[in-house]
């Protein structure tokens, strides 16, 4: 993949995880779906060396790593009141910032992947686990800081040697004002949205409002209907978005501060204002140097989506990104 320099605040870069996780995730056409086991005793995650053809591995220390996900939910984040909730995490990315080699890597997991997460109680408690998608870790919990704390600690249970230094999750509402913000965004039609959307036009179209989210999710009534010509959409409109959001970074000083506020009633998010300076200060002139999605198997199981990683090439994944050889 071709190294793409980010010298940005780390505001317009936070700003770009969002959009591309909440994009990139796509409408589930089936339900999802989860097996329960019923009551074990909580996962626990242990970051332990391991030894590979002979060789100590230990895990790595010089990386930030950010989750980033997108909620299928429309409207401000809110609680649920109670320890369930209908939000489920569509898109769950991670962001690995390595202070060794100064860039910044990007691993991008399929919600259907199927794996064991802890379900939450009437009072929050742990009340046992379950096997199940991973967009479904996100429903256990009130929606806000739990949620996210439950699919964080089902990657670090899932993923030996990850440690997930802080997260960011986004509703769907955002990505209109997201849009608007930067004035809209030029694509080019080319599928014929007339049954989901009429005001999307064949041609070139600068996008507003809700156009955008029938843009990049839709898939059902509009062209073949085939995920790649989807992803095509996409991969088209975030370099659109990007392009007009470096415009509007940088004919106002007021821009990050101004947008912040107009997302940040559907946002949930443990970094601070002081963390996100500090992460201008620190990653800055760091490079992106890869977006990587696991391999693995995609099926439908009792008409549902399921996914299964290859767990060779999976194992071979995380111990060249979280490990280092022991000297």
């Amino acid at each position: 993949m071709k190294r793409k320099h980010i010298k940005e605040i780390v505001f317009a870069a936070v700003i770009l995880f969002l959009i591309v996780a909440m994009l990139f995730s796509g409408l589930q056409v089936l339900e999802s779906t989860v097996l329960f086991r019923g009551s074990e005793t909580e996962l626990q995650s242990e970051r332990k060396t391991i030894v590979r053809d002979g060789v100590e591995y230990f895990p790595r220390q010089d990386l930030t790593v950010i989750m980033v996900l997108g909620i299928d939910q429309y409207g401000p984040v809110e609680s649920s009141g109670y320890y369930r909730n209908e939000g489920s995490a569509d898109s769950v990315m991670l962001f690995l910032f390595d202070e060794t080699n100064k860039d910044c890597s990007v691993l991008y997991l399929n919600r259907d992947t199927m794996l064991d997460m802890n379900v939450l109680g009437l009072k929050g408690d742990l009340a046992g686990t379950v096997y199940g998608q991973l967009a479904l870790a996100h429903t256990y919990g009130t929606g806000m800081e739990d949620s996210c704390e439950n699919v964080k600690n089902t990657l670090m249970n899932f993923i030996h040697g990850l440690t997930i230094d802080y997260y960011v999750a986004m509703n769907m509402d955002a990505i209109p004002i997201l849009n608007d913000a930067v004035g809209g965004v030029t694509v080019t039609v080319t599928d014929d949205f007339s049954k989901v959307n009429p005001t999307i036009t064949m041609g070139e179209l600068k996008l507003q409002g809700d156009q955008v989210i029938d843009y990049v999710r839709t898939r059902k009534n509009v062209g073949d209907q085939k995920n790649v010509t989807r992803m095509a959409r996409q991969k088209e409109y975030v370099d659109g978005f990007l392009k007009a959001l470096m415009v509007k970074k940088d004919e106002s000083l007021e821009f990050a501060t101004s947008l912040y506020e107009q997302i940040s009633p559907y946002v949930v998010t443990d970094c601070s204002v002081n963390t996100l300076s500090g992460m201008m200060s620190r990653y800055g002139d760091f490079t992106l140097s890869e977006v990587i999605n696991p391999e693995g198997e995609n099926i439908i199981g009792d008409e549902h989506y399921e996914f299964y990683v290859d767990e060779e090439k999976f194992d071979e994944l995380i111990l060249r990104l979280f490990y280092a050889p022991k000297n």
